[in-house]
């Protein structure tokens, strides 16, 4: 039974942060850390103790974790950035709340001997003769230890302790990943054998001057060596534990949502049963009002898990190559309940949910190619624009003119110009990029239309088929992107005050474009009457092209992949990084690394001196066995990732790439990683150093094979994570398992009683078939022989993850009894 974790977070703001700077400041930012590796560093907010950052991330890291760590940084152009404060947040405080933690946490002191990372490989043995007794322990190797050198490396040695006893291996200089190979033996006494101590292995960084550094302890209970002969394996490194919370939060506080999801995925066997409900649910139903599995689901999820079910239900259907029919059927059921056309799909539900995560999932990159030069172009420009006369800040629009003052009237015409240019060069990508669209997303748009005409036939309704779509289009896809770019990964920072002021206002003038310009006039922001004409003069584009957009043939889906980043041509990611390819085992130069621009689809990395280079290299994906980080002391340089291929004859090639930051790095470890999670060649290690005079700089060893495992599942979660059926079905099935009491309540709770009265009436006036038989069958509720087939389901599925559950124990039980 697989297993499977996501871990999201969300870093909201921080508070009454200390000054760090002369200026009686701090410019902060926070980094990330699962498990002391650096999954996400935020924005720095310049000369703020009280930061808002906003920013969340969503983590799939399939063989678990131990402890997610925030650090908060003040950052200083000269010098090292100061350590303001840490939170660290273990798997088990974070799992123990099922709806996830959402507080304000008080930030405590770094303490050097706690930031402990790595692990060791150990074999302990209890030697017991009739003369003397003994303790053996093999120190074999370690790895991932904390760099505690100025040069990014430890000088490792290792040491056993056991009540007076102790010893210590040799130090191996210069490295995070030793090798020891050494055996230390403890002489024991006969009444030591006895004793419930505890078998400590410590690991110390050597140092010529001042006190050696802690690196982390194993603690063994010695009761544990009487059972197993022999116990060897890789162990945790754990700090020395002098933990002490901050007083009085006198570093000030973070505000943290987090999240923990853990599941076990069964075989996709176990998982079939209830895909054919969901599919049955929108191929073949009886009426569209009658009730089904899908309608079920929707009256047992709550609120808070609808944007998460309407995701995980989108990409089921796409895996079915059924996201159409399944769209249509919400998208009528939502139209026929609907009799003021003024609140279709305005409310959140099931249908809005789903057809807005819909375009996320199919249409990102159709986004990107649309509204990534624009935006692009406003962050470059950073233009002071406003229109609100009360924000309307003189001193911040100097760049507006060489007189040596500006009025009022000046900012705001200069404001209306400037927001007339970024919006017509908006609408104008918009309404010329029909072909561009996604054929799927044309089709469902296209279905959409024909529902919303057949309900609102009166002529004052006209406009109802064409808002329907523009308010998902514009309102639900393309305003937010505007909005805020970084979550739609049009950018890789948010947008400073300025900027996001310009991209406000453009949102709300886009708002009223998809609202086809009805409501100009009547709220309350007035001030954006100088936008009124433009806005009024784009209606009738926006109309022919959302014609143009549904004129579609209904059949083109079927022969086109529905999940754009499967398609071979489109490019999943792209941009300048830095790369050096490795030839041979000499050591590259720091200097080697050449700008390129990179292009990523799902079948090739390629790469060429410009982005219109028509000459590039590229590497077959499929060639790809690991993609992971590079210690950055192998060429003194941050954020390197290696790419590892081999060839036909069985031949390993690296190419070294260097990124400009930690989350471009992280972003392209990512996407790479999707696109080849299923190649069939991948390693179940790599060397995070080079290879240098004869020998690997990260395990001073020669061994090809790697000394640090792989990670070539842990991915960032976004719009392009991969169909996984199995997990997506076992979110339905939990959401159905938490609403199974509901169901039952409703759909089969008084099947006895209709049973009971069914057979009263009989007695009293039975009911004859015309052949003259008596009907003794009771009147089913509506719905109720699904929901019986569902509960059915899944209790099946509940059973299943038990009898698994219980072999997974009486494995582990054997794996002790029987080492």
């Amino acid at each position: 039974m697989a297993k499977n974790t996501s871990l999201y977070f969300r870093i909201v703001e921080g508070r009454n942060l200390p000054a760090k700077d002369v200026s009686g400041t701090s410019d902060p930012y926070c980094i990330v850390k699962v498990d002391n590796e650096v999954v996400a560093r935020t924005a720095t907010v310049w000369k703020n103790l009280n930061p808002f950052w906003g920013e969340e991330y969503t983590l799939h890291l399939p063989m678990g974790f131990h402890s997610l760590s925030f650090l908060v940084m003040d950052e200083d152009t000269i010098g090292h950035d100061d350590v303001i404060g840490k939170i660290t947040l273990s798997k088990e405080a974070i799992g123990s709340q099922a709806k996830g933690l959402d507080s304000w946490m008080n930030l405590t002191r770094v303490d050097p001997d706690e930031e402990v990372q790595g692990e060791i490989h150990l074999s302990l043995e209890l030697l017991k003769d009739t003369m003397k007794s003994s303790l053996r322990c093999q120190v074999i190797e370690a790895r991932d230890l904390a760099p505690r050198d100025i040069s990014g490396t430890s000088d490792p040695f290792g040491r056993i302790i056991f009540n007076n006893h102790s010893a210590e291996t040799s130090i191996i200089k210069k490295t995070r990943f030793p090798h020891w190979g050494e055996t230390l033996q403890l002489e024991l006494d006969a009444e030591e054998l006895n004793e419930e101590g505890t078998v400590i292995v410590e690991v110390w960084d050597w140092d010529m001057v001042g006190k050696n550094d802690f690196l982390g302890k194993v603690e063994i209970p010695f009761a544990s060596l009487h059972k197993t002969p022999v116990l060897e394996g890789w162990f945790r490194l754990l700090p020395l534990g002098n933990n002490e919370a901050d007083a009085g939060g006198k570093l000030g506080a973070l505000r943290l949502k987090v999240r923990l999801v853990e599941d076990r995925i069964l075989p996709s066997t176990y998982y079939q049963p209830l895909i054919e409900l969901l599919v049955e649910s929108v191929i073949s139903p009886a009426e569209v009002e009658d009730s089904s599995a899908l309608t079920m689901l929707e009256e047992v999820t709550t609120v808070e898990s609808r944007q998460d079910v309407a995701m995980t239900l989108v990409k089921i259907y796409l895996g079915q190559g059924l996201v159409v029919p399944f769209l249509d059927y919400l998208n009528t059921r939502e139209v026929n309940h609907t009799t003021d056309p003024n609140t279709l799909f305005r409310s959140n539900s099931l249908a809005s949910k789903a057809m807005e995560q819909f375009m996320k999932a199919v249409g990102m990159l159709y986004l990107h190619e649309v509204l990534k030069p624009i935006i692009n172009r406003i962050f470059d420009e950073r233009k002071y624009i406003e229109l609100d006369p009360c924000k309307i800040d003189l001193n911040r629009s100097r760049r507006i003119s060489f007189k040596s003052g500006v009025s009022e009237a000046e900012v705001r015409d200069y404001s209306v110009e400037m927001l007339q240019t970024y919006l017509t060069s908006i609408i104008e990508s918009i309404v010329s990029s029909v072909d561009q669209c996604p054929s799927v997303m044309r089709v469902a748009f296209k279905q959409l239309h024909k529902r919303v005409e057949e309900q609102f036939t009166e002529p004052e309704n006209e406009d109802v088929k064409y808002l329907a779509i523009s308010g998902f289009f514009f309102l639900r896809f393309f305003a937010p992107a505007i909005l805020t770019p970084k979550l739609f990964q049009l950018r890789d920072q948010h947008a400073d005050t300025r900027t996001s002021r310009t991209l406000l206002l453009l949102a709300k003038a886009l708002q009223s474009v998809g609202n086809l310009g009805l409501q100009l006039g009547h709220g309350k922001e007035q001030w954006m009457s100088p936008l009124h004409p433009i806005i009024l003069r784009s209606v009738a584009s926006v109309k022919d092209f959302l014609d143009k957009l549904i004129d579609v043939d209904h059949n083109i889906v079927s022969s086109v992949p529905q999940r754009a980043v499967f398609m071979p041509s489109v490019t999943v990611k792209e941009g300048y990084l830095h790369k050096h390819k490795a030839e041979g085992p000499h050591l590259l130069s720091r200097f080697a690394f050449k700008k390129r621009y990179f292009w990523l689809t799902s079948e090739t990395l390629s790469y060429g001196k410009t982005s219109d280079w028509q000459v590039r290299s590229s590497i077959p994906i499929q060639c790809v066995c690991a993609v992971e980080r590079l210690d950055e002391n192998a060429f003194q340089q941050q954020n390197v990732m290696q790419v590892i291929t081999q060839d036909n004859d069985g031949k390993l090639n690296t190419m070294y790439i260097q990124c400009k930051n930690v989350n471009e790095l992280n972003q392209w470890l990512s996407a790479i990683r999707k696109v080849s999670i299923y190649n069939e060649r991948m390693l179940p290690s790599f060397h995070p150093g080079i290879h240098r005079s004869g020998k690997w700089t990260c395990c001073l060893q020669a061994d090809r094979a790697g000394c640090s495992r792989t990670h070539s599942a842990v991915t960032l979660g976004d719009w392009s994570d991969p169909l996984d059926p199995d997990v997506e079905t076992q979110m339905i099935y939990k959401q159905l398992l938490q609403g199974r009491d509901k169901l039952r309540k409703k759909y089969l709770e008084m099947e006895d009683a209709d049973l009971t009265s069914s057979n009263k009436e009989k007695r009293i006036s039975p009911d004859i078939h015309p052949d003259g038989a008596e009907c003794n069958a009771p009147p089913t509720r509506p719905g109720q022989s699904v929901a019986a087939r569902l509960l059915v389901v899944i209790e099946d599925l509940e059973q299943a993850h038990a009898t698994f559950q219980l072999r997974e124990i009486e494995d582990a039980t054997r794996v002790i009894l029987n080492p």
